[in-house]
């Protein structure tokens, strides 16, 4: 089984690691799991994830796969690279997701991308309990050196605090 190369997936190393590119409102924090008006998360030993807040919340990690281990050989193969990750609102505020994960070249230029529409929970009609999003690439062309993975959003209703999206289990893995 290919390894999670995501560095502290579900904050339990708080935001160890991650690049905060967006931090707005009341900034990025780690709560326990299920939190306030929270849901329970369905894999055993998540006990943390990240919240956002009133502004947008984006956080993201560059993965240099040379320092990792992997030989050009290996990633000129093209093998397939599958990104996952978890998700979910509150019972009491909606909020908006987004993610874009991208294979990048050695001067780390976009050789694919993918990025799903943005999610907006809303807690009266949506069912705002832990979700997943997955997506592996291939066919993307010799070259790939970098993996890039920016997720988060923030809440609905400008609210001070930690009312926005809460994200966890995170990984990105390439199968050799």
């Amino acid at each position: 089984m290919a390894r999670n190369l995501l560095k502290n997936p579900s904050g339990e190393e708080q935001l160890e690691f991650w690049d905060l590119t967006e931090n707005g409102g009341s900034q990025w924090k780690v709560e326990d799991m299920p939190g306030d008006c929270g849901f329970d998360f369905c894999i055993d030993g998540v006990t943390k994830y990240f919240v956002t807040s009133f502004e947008l919340c984006l956080k993201r990690q560059v993965i240099d796969l040379l320092a990792e281990g992997y030989s050009p050989e290996e990633l000129d193969n093209e093998p397939a690279v599958t990104v996952e990750d978890w998700y979910c609102g509150r019972s009491d505020c909606g909020c908006t997701y987004q993610m874009t994960v991208s294979l990048l070249d050695e001067n780390q230029e976009v050789m694919k991308e993918f990025q799903p529409e943005r999610v907006t929970l809303d807690p009266d009609c949506d069912d705002c309990s832990w979700k997943q999003v997955s997506h592996t690439f291939s066919e993307y062309g010799p070259g790939m050196r970098f993996i890039s993975f920016e997720h988060g959003g923030q809440d609905t209703r400008y609210w001070d605090g930690w009312f926005g999206v809460r994200v966890t289990g995170s990984a990105v893995t390439v199968e050799v």
